[in-house]
């Protein structure tokens, strides 16, 4: 077999088949050039009257005539392009299929326990039209397509609201009888189906969109897969709280919640399905979503004989993604911004600002005291500002009520100091997950295994070889978070265990140490052969015939590129352990770590060279280990690493959308093509994969959605709970966060990016639990609402959160002196940060675009004279395995007429950092502009 065939079986047997398969029993096409051979799809009933044209300030609109649901919404200063799946409507333009301009409802008389459902999807037969005018663009009554017996009479209508674009929907009971509308949603049906498109079709005609489910402040947000203008917002219109977010799926089955209506648009890994907004939830708290929390008070709507209630929502443009929030103040819409986010230790001093017409009337906390919130005394120009702090731990609901009557909800996540999170993750990593048997067969002794929350216990078998066997992500995820944890919070005990791992398990284990194939990566040291194992060994309740079950021959090839990663990371932070830190590691010197991140690195190339052409998850890794090679003088492989490189980043130079993965479409290798493009000076592609990352990432009052890439496959791969459901911080989270904040050390300008950014790394903490237990990520369907069993693919995660926890200190033109990661005071001339992220090494002033980081010791407190520029660095007392802090200062958001920062005081340079002693206190280190 070819390199080529090799490839297409390799694909078509991990990503494009797998949804055949019985595990995960849904539909995905084998390909889309088969699909492509098909018949085109014959117009439905819906079309048969055609379409009716119309025109707003803000958009051309279609409306199916028969139906009068939105055929497709161009927004007028982007007029080629279309937020629905217009281009399917032929397709999609049979019974059951859902469009913007429906309704989903379930009623029940006010003395049954029986909710009967409707939705005007189900059954297309054409609606009454009603008359129009000046403001009302269309309108009709929709009996006709309801279901018969229902005991309301809906209206629907197409408004202009100050111009705005309006749909309203009237419930009027028509019965002798009050009756209960227990839901209402309504379906938000956008061209996210990236089905069978490419890369350039899906980011010219796609869009993903997330929900800020905030009560009557809430909206959804609809970005387009490039990142460009421009966005479009879903607002309500009138009291239309946004209650719940309900997903849409495409069949019953055991592939996510249990659905009561349904859409036949296949999902798959290249389309999650859509969604509805819920007005009214209770039905579903009674019965489907039963004993969950969920994100809001779950409530219904009683109408009385006659009584009539009016919904509505309303779409507004917004120019760019970084204007959302402007576009909701500018419509009278409150805005709320968090600092340093929604997730909040309980030793950091958040802040809230609110924009609103209307005044504070009250706040309420569930649980309560679980935030405390106090009206601030410094100036906001204009925004109420609020400080808050956190108590205890977990999920916690901030409720604002208005003067007006308005209610807005902020979901906060509480956790421990992040330096106990980290501290109490290590610890269960190398006690609860650490696995010690030299017995076993497949020589995963000693190691950091998987591990199922629920059973409380090392998982030893899975038909997904990967996850028993220390490899892929979904089994390296418990060894590498507690690997990078010894990067921001080293411990003696937790190195000692980590070091046998290496030398037991991982070289010459996972990775050969001899040989042809030496520095190559097995994917698995687990693998399904019962003919090698005694009768019984394996457990029967798992389904063992599906090409997840790899054998070992297919368990220890090398030719998975994404497997790599995570074995250079390895090295490398006991590189830098050993290099910067006396006694800390001890079995290997510095340079023999180096040298094997170093091969580890080229092996990649040369092993794994078809899945090596695209980005790699902790694809940083790589620069960092090149920047070592040079500061070391190892000028030889320095070059061949580079040069290596080069080739893979001048592929991605020629592409227009650089970052294709062994996925259709993916948030995966986003963050590796970043960084080598502006490496390379290819700063066009870098924006481009920028934009891209802002496109599926998006900040949103609430902590799960907050700084959470899009991610909605991997549950399948690397979860206890297999489901095809949107992901919140998974370990895309944690990786997306890292191209956005080294592009705002270099623009400290753009504070989005800082929030953005800030909120994917801070997203990593809530998947850990009071104990220390690590999740893959928190399902956000609202039947389940919790953290997955399995600590699967955390571990990428991590690297991201390791790799950028830092304190970053902003002097905003509105908001004044602000910390993400400490705590800022002010006194006189003096602003004092106190950094308070887990690792202490690394705070970015954003006034200066000063860059200052330490590869040892800690930063105890920094201090800024924002008048004459000048820096005062207090470094934590020395220990016993750190007599000497190094220091690195770098600008990157310097301009050319900047000047230098540098110590007033002499200090000794080692590979471009500066030796500064230590003593049994703070060492303080002042810094001026020469």
């Amino acid at each position: 077999m070819n390199s080529g065939q090799n490839r297409t079986w390799r694909f078509a047997a991990r990503f494009c088949l797998i949804a055949l398969l019985s595990m995960i029993a849904i539909s995905i096409p084998a390909s889309s050039q088969e699909q492509r051979s098909n018949p085109p799809p014959a117009p439905g009933p819906m079309l048969a009257q055609g379409t009716i044209e119309l025109h707003t300030t803000d958009f051309d609109l279609t409306l199916v005539r028969s139906s009068q649901t939105i055929a497709a919404l161009r927004p007028k200063i982007s007029p080629d392009f279309d937020f629905t799946p217009g281009d399917l409507l032929m397709a999609r333009s049979q019974d059951g299929y859902f469009h913007l301009g429906d309704i989903t409802l379930r009623v029940r008389a006010v003395d049954s326990t029986e909710w009967k459902n409707y939705s005007t999807a189900g059954k297309r037969s054409p609606v009454t039209p009603l008359g129009t005018s000046q403001n009302i663009l269309a309108a009709a009554d929709l009996t006709p397509t309801l279901p018969e017996g229902i005991p309301l009479k809906i209206t629907r209508m197409w408004a202009l609201e100050n111009g705005h674009l309006v749909l309203r929907f009237v419930l009027r009971n028509t019965t002798s009888e009050s009756v209960e509308v227990g839901a209402i949603g309504i379906p938000m049906i956008f061209n996210n189906v990236l089905n069978e498109r490419s890369l350039e079709e899906a980011h010219a005609k796609c869009s993903f969109y997330d929900p800020y489910i905030g009560e009557d402040a809430g909206y959804l947000q609809v970005t387009r897969l490039s990142g460009k203008a421009p966005g479009l917002l879903v607002v309500p219109d009138g009291r239309t709280p946004f209650e719940a977010y309900n997903p849409i799926l495409d069949r019953p089955g055991p592939f996510g919640a249990k659905p009561i209506f349904t859409d036949p648009t296949p999902r798959g890994i290249t389309f999650e399905g859509f969604y509805e907004w819920m007005v009214h939830s209770r039905a579903y708290t009674e019965n489907e979503w039963k004993g969950v929390q969920e994100w809001n008070p779950p409530t219904s709507l009683t109408l009385k004989p006659g009584e009539s209630k009016t919904y509505g929502v309303k779409f507004l443009i917004a120019n760019s993604i970084r204007n959302i929030e402007r576009t909701l103040s500018e419509n009278r819409r409150p805005v709320a911004v968090g600092v340093p986010g929604y997730v909040l230790p309980s030793d950091i001093n958040g802040r809230l600002f609110l924009n609103y017409s209307a005044p504070v009337k009250s706040f309420a906390v569930e649980p309560e005291g679980a935030i405390k919130i106090t009206k601030s005394t410094q100036s906001a120009k204009g925004w109420a500002a609020y400080d808050v702090a956190g108590s205890g731990w977990g999920r916690a609901r901030l409720t604002i009520t208005y003067a007006d009557g308005l209610v807005q909800t902020i979901q906060y996540f509480i956790t421990k100091p992040e330096s106990e999170v980290v501290a109490d993750m290590g610890r269960f990593l190398t006690t609860k997950q650490w696995f010690v048997d030299p017995g076993d067969p497949f020589h995963r002794s000693p190691s950091v295994m998987t591990y199922d929350r629920e059973a409380n216990a090392i998982v030893m078998q899975d038909s997904r070889a990967w996850i028993a066997g220390l490899g892929d992500e979904g089994g390296v995820g418990a060894w590498l978070s507690a690997i990078m944890k010894q990067w921001v919070e080293p411990d003696k005990e937790e190195i000692e265990k980590l070091q046998q791992f290496v030398d037991g398990v991982l070289w010459g284990g996972l990775q050969y140490n001899e040989g042809p194939r030496q520095y190559g990566v097995r994917k698995s040291l687990f693998y399904y052969q019962p003919d090698e194992m005694p009768q019984g060994f394996y457990r029967s309740d798992f389904d063992w015939t599906t090409w997840t079950s790899w054998n070992k021959k297919a368990s220890e090839q090398v030719d998975r590129s994404y497997d790599y990663p995570h074995i250079a990371a390895a090295y490398w932070v006991f590189y830098h352990l050993a290099r910067n830190n006396d006694g800390l590691v001890t079995n290997h010197s510095w340079q023999w770590y180096l040298e094997h991140a170093y091969q580890t690195s080229i092996a990649m190339t040369k092993y794994a060279e078809d899945l090596a052409v695209f980005g790699q998850m902790e694809g940083d890794i790589f620069l960092r280990i090149l920047a070592d090679l040079k500061r070391e003088g190892m000028k030889g492989q320095a070059e061949n690493l580079e040069a290596k490189m080069r080739v893979r980043a001048d592929r991605w130079k020629q592409q227009p959308y650089p970052f294709g993965s062994e996925m259709p479409w993916d948030s995966t290798g986003q963050e590796e093509v970043y960084a080598w493009t502006k490496y390379f000076g290819y700063d066009d592609k870098a924006e481009v994969t920028l934009n891209a990352v802002l496109g599926y990432d998006p900040t949103i009052p609430h902590w799960g959605y907050n700084g959470s890439a899009r991610r909605y496959w991997d549950f399948i791969f690397a979860a206890k709970d297999r489901r095809l459901e949107r992901q919140l911080h998974h370990y895309g989270s944690g990786l997306n966060a890292i191209p956005l904040l080294a592009e705002y050390r270099e623009h400290p300008d753009d504070f989005y990016l800082l929030r953005v950014g800030y909120g994917g790394t801070a997203g990593a903490l809530t998947d850990i639990d009071q104990e220390g237990f690590a999740s893959a990520a928190f399902h956000s369907f609202p039947d389940m609402l919790k953290s997955d069993p399995l600590s699967g693919d955390y571990g990428p995660n991590f690297f991201g959160y390791a790799w950028d926890t830092a304190t970053y200190v902003v002097n905003h033109p509105r908001f004044g002196w602000l910390s993400f990661g400490g705590n800022v005071t002010i006194e006189r001339d003096k602003v004092t940060v106190t950094a308070r992220d887990s690792a202490r090494t690394r705070i970015y002033l954003a006034p200066y675009g000063l860059w200052l980081t330490l590869d040892s010791s800690k930063f105890d407190a920094v201090e800024l004279n924002p008048k004459t520029g000048a820096v005062r660095l207090g470094l934590s007392a020395r220990t016993p395995f750190t007599p000497a802090a190094r220091l690195r200062i770098e600008q990157p958001a310097k301009t050319g007429n900047a000047g230098t920062y540098a110590p007033t005081r002499s200090f000794t340079s080692e590979r471009g950092a500066y030796v500064v002693p230590l003593s049994e206190k703070v060492s303080w280190v002042e810094l001026t502009i020469r």
